[in-house]
């Protein structure tokens, strides 16, 4: 073997009697090597640009694809590196390796495969994607990659969150930007003594005025509750492309522009709630 020549070759006498064992790494370096070579290079940005070119609308399906090659591609450069090293048969002939392994799966397989498989019916979903805002219950934010055990995910405050796949797979998940169009809603207090229908058309009109808002389904306002201390009224306007507009800058300029709307046309939002005490105060004074 030319690996065993160089080495004999090469080798001083003190490290003649790992001659063996070197030369069995050598090949097991090269062997693994080599696969992880091809495969990095070569396998993986080919099947890629396949994947890409029958999934243009969807990079959910391109990075997961990504990254389950890139670890088969480990596990099978390793395998290869093995039996290049000349232990083959120690994968199926020890029975102390065939049962470290099973305790090994025994112990971890279960969460493992678990992740493995949510993550898949993660990217098989099609209401799942890359780029999507999603909400369950220990956050919300924008969706960034499925891996092989969790899904990245962006939050409001452009942290990255690492969610196990499992958690969005056996959760309730809400998507509130996962379709074209979006409703807007934004409510207001208005004191008893307003002129309410006044109120009502000017919410109407500044929705109908926000830059975003759609002409069809028309902005909506309505009366939602007769409080305690305050009438509750509910504007409600739509939106196209939320995935790709700030719908939190949205709100914002609708309460900044009814704001300035109600006081130039003499309106009040309900003032801080008050309190009318009746009765009398004696004082006694003890020696």
């Amino acid at each position: 073997m030319v690996g065993q020549f160089l080495l004999q070759v090469n080798l001083p006498e003190s490290l003649s009697a790992y001659q063996e064992v070197l030369t069995e790494v050598f090949w097991f370096l090269s062997g693994a090597l080599a696969v992880y070579l091809v495969g990095h290079f070569l396998l993986i940005p080919l099947a890629l640009r396949v994947v890409r070119a029958r999934n243009r609308n969807n990079p959910t399906i391109e990075t997961a694809a990504e990254t389950y090659l890139r670890v088969a591609f480990a596990l099978l450069a390793t395998l290869a590196g093995i039996v290049v090293g000349g232990y083959g048969n120690v994968l199926t002939g020890s029975a102390v390796v065939i049962a470290a392994l099973t305790f090994l799966l025994g112990i971890s397989g279960q969460e493992v495969f678990g992740s493995l498989i949510s993550g898949m019916f993660l990217v098989a979903d099609r209401d799942f994607n890359v780029g999507d805002w999603i909400s369950w219950s220990g956050g919300e934010g924008t969706v960034e990659a499925v891996d092989f055990r969790v899904t990245r995910i962006r939050s409001p405050n452009n942290e990255t969150i690492t969610v196990p796949n499992t958690e969005l797979t056996t959760n309730a998940l809400t998507r509130p930007f996962g379709r074209d169009t979006f409703r807007v809603t934004e409510q207001a207090y208005l004191p008893y003594d307003e002129d309410t229908e006044r109120a009502l058309l000017e919410i109407r009109q500044v929705a109908a005025n926000q830059d975003l808002a759609m002409e069809e389904p028309a902005p909506t306002s309505r009366i939602m509750e007769l409080g305690p201390n305050a009438i509750t009224v509910q504007a409600e306007f739509w939106v196209d492309d939320p995935a790709g507009s700030n719908i939190s800058t949205v709100r914002s300029d609708f309460r900044r522009q009814l704001k300035r709307r109600f006081v130039e046309a003499g309106l009040t939002l309900s003032p801080p709630t008050g309190q009318e005490l009746s009765g009398a105060v004696r004082v006694e004074q003890s020696l």
